[in-house]
C-alpha cells in the first residue's frame, strides 16, 4: 500500500451471513417498475407508451442531457404504466412499469463487439454510454461522461473492489465468482486510457477474492494489478482510495482526477465487460440482502425495477420487530420510508433491522471528546461543524470549516459516544448550499431574461 489515509473506524463488518453464500438468480417478478432517475443528472424522459411492447435491453428511457445515462427495460413484456412512483431518494419519480411476459425475449439490437481489442477510446465511450452504465457502488455518476472527461489526464486507473461497508458482500461474491468479467473489464479500462496497468484495491478481510483475481490475471496475462489494502472504513471512498493505493492525495473542492486518477466500481467494470463482450445494457443489479431482520440473508442478482418486498421474500421474509429498512450500507445507506421502492442501478444491498438495535437519542448532548476530529478521513472537525449548522450559520460551516468537503461516511456519527446525528445534519447543510446556489442562479437568470426583454421594448 502506498499511503494510509488519514482517520478512519473499525466497525464489525457483519459479513459472516452472506459472504459465504453464492450469487443467486431471481426469478424476474411479476411486475417491474424502473425509475427514469438512477444516476446523478437530468433525468430520462420515457419513450414508451402505455400498452407498447418491450424486450430486455431495449431502451425505454432517454437521457435528459449529457450528464444522463439511457434505461433499459429489464425484462421482456407489456408497458402498463408510465407515471411517479415512489422513489428510493424520496418522494416520486416518473417510472415505466412492465408487466412481465416471462419470455425473457431479448432486444435484437443487442450483439457483442465484433473484436473487443480493436476499440478505440472514442468507441468504448459510446458503447458505455448507450448501455447505460453508472457508479454502481452508490454515487451512479454516468461512467461514459467520468472516462471521456479523463483520457488523456489520468495515468493512474484504480477499480475499487475494497467493499468496506459492514454487511455487503456482492462484490466479494463477483470477485469470486466471476473473475474473467473483472480483469477482462479492467484490461479494456486499461487499453482505453493507455495506461500499463489498472490496480485493484481489495481489503484484507477478502483475501481468497485476491488470490482468485492474480490467478485469473496470470491466466490471462492482463495489465492488472491486485492492491491488498488495510481494513479499515472508508478505505472504498474515493479520495481515501486513491491516496491509498497512488499515494496521492486529492486537493480540497477537487476531483480524483484532478489528482491523475480515475476510479471505477467493481460492478460498473463488470458491466463494461458485458457491454462489450455480449452487447447487453445494465438490466440487473446483484444485491446484498442481510441484517438482523432478514430471516436468511443471500447476495440475490435480480433485474432492475425489482420490489424490494421480493427480495425480502426471496429471504424468507422479515423478523415480526423489524423497525427500518435501509438501502444501501449502514453508514451511508438511506432509510425507506415506503416498501414500494424497486432496486436501481445503484443498490449494493437491502439491509433489515429488528430488535434493540436501534441507538436513537432524542435530545443527544455533545460532550466535545473531540473523537469525531480523530476518525474524519477529510481531517475535518465535525464537533464544529455540527455546533455552526445547529445555530444557523451556514456561511461558516461552509466557508470556515469546509463542510462542502465532507464525504458522508458517517465515521463521526459512528464513533460519537453522545450519538449526535452528525452526517444527517452535514448533508441538510449541504442541501441548503446547494438550495442557496440554485436560488442565485435562477435569479441571475431571472435579472438577464427581463433586461433583454427591456433593451429589445
Amino acid at each position: 500500500m502506498a499511503q494510509a489515509f488519514f482517520g478512519g473506524v473499525h466497525p464489525n463488518d457483519m459479513k459472516a451471513a452472506t459472504n459465504e453464500k453464492a450469487i443467486e438468480q431471481l426469478a424476474a417478478p411479476a411486475e417491474v417498475v424502473i425509475p427514469m432517475s438512477m444516476h446523478i443528472g437530468a433525468p430520462c424522459k420515457p419513450v414508451v407508451s402505455v400498452g407498447d411492447k418491450v424486450t430486455v435491453g431495449q431502451l425505454i428511457g432517454e437521457p435528459g442531457g449529457f450528464v444522463s445515462a439511457p434505461i433499459h427495460a429489464s425484462v421482456s413484456g407489456t408497458v402498463k404504466a408510465v407515471e411517479p412512483r415512489p422513489f428510493s431518494m424520496g418522494g416520486t419519480m416518473m417510472s415505466v412499469v412492465i408487466e412481465n411476459d416471462k419470455q425473457n425475449t431479448v432486444c435484437p439490437d443487442i450483439h457483442p463487439v465484433a473484436d473487443p481489442d480493436s476499440l478505440t477510446p472514442e468507441q468504448l465511450v459510446e458503447i458505455v454510454k448507450n448501455a447505460g452504465i453508472v457508479g454502481q457502488g452508490g454515487a451512479t455518476f454516468p461512467t461514459h461522461v467520468k472516462i471521456s472527461s479523463g483520457l488523456g489526464k489520468v495515468d493512474y486507473v484504480l477499480i475499487n473492489a475494497a467493499e468496506c461497508e459492514p454487511y455487503i458482500t456482492g462484490d466479494h461474491r463477483t470477485m469470486l465468482e466471476r473473475p474473467e468479467q473483472v480483469i477482462k473489464g479492467a484490461t479494456l479500462l486499461a487499453k482505453c486510457f493507455g495506461v500499463d496497468k489498472v490496480y485493484i484495491g481489495v481489503e484484507a478481510n477478502k483475501q481468497n477474492a485476491a488470490d482468485v483475481l492474480n490467478q485469473t490475471i496470470a491466466e490471462l496475462k492482463a495489465p492488472v494489478v491486485v492492491e491488498v489494502l488495510h481494513t479499515r472504513y472508508p478505505q472504498g471512498a474515493e479520495k481515501q482510495l486513491c491516496q491509498a493505493i497512488s499515494g496521492r492525495q486529492v486537493p480540497s473542492g477537487k476531483l480524483p482526477a484532478d489528482a491523475g486518477c480515475c476510479i471505477f466500481n467493481l460492478n460498473t467494470t463488470c458491466s463494461i465487460y458485458k457491454a462489450v463482450y455480449t452487447g447487453m445494457p445494465v438490466v440487473s443489479k446483484i444485491v446484498t440482502v442481510s441484517g438482523s431482520g432478514v430471516i436468511e440473508p443471500k447476495n440475490i442478482e435480480c433485474p432492475i425495477g425489482t420490489p424490494i418486498t421480493d427480495l425480502f421474500d426471496a429471504c424468507g421474509g422479515l423478523r415480526e420487530d423489524t423497525y427500518k429498512l435501509i438501502m444501501g450500507g449502514p453508514m451511508m445507506g438511506l432509510a425507506q420510508y415506503d416498501v414500494d421502492v424497486t432496486v436501481g442501478k445503484g443498490t449494493g444491498a437491502m439491509l433489515a433491522f429488528a430488535g434493540d438495535e436501534e441507538k436513537y437519542v432524542a435530545e443527544p448532548q455533545c460532550i466535545r471528546c473531540g473523537k469525531c476530529v480523530g476518525v474524519c478521513p477529510m481531517r475535518l472537525e465535525p464537533v464544529f461543524m455540527y455546533k455552526y449548522l445547529e445555530k444557523g450559520d451556514v456561511d461558516t460551516w461552509q466557508n470556515f470549516y469546509h463542510g462542502m468537503d465532507c464525504i458522508e461516511c458517517g465515521a463521526c456519527a459512528y464513533t460519537c459516544p453522545a450519538r449526535l446525528p452528525l452526517t444527517h445534519m452535514f448533508r441538510m447543510g449541504k442541501q441548503k448550499v446547494n438550495n442557496a446556489r440554485m436560488a442565485a442562479k435562477a435569479k441571475a437568470e431571472a435579472e438577464k431574461k427581463a433586461a433583454e426583454e427591456k433593451k429589445e421594448a
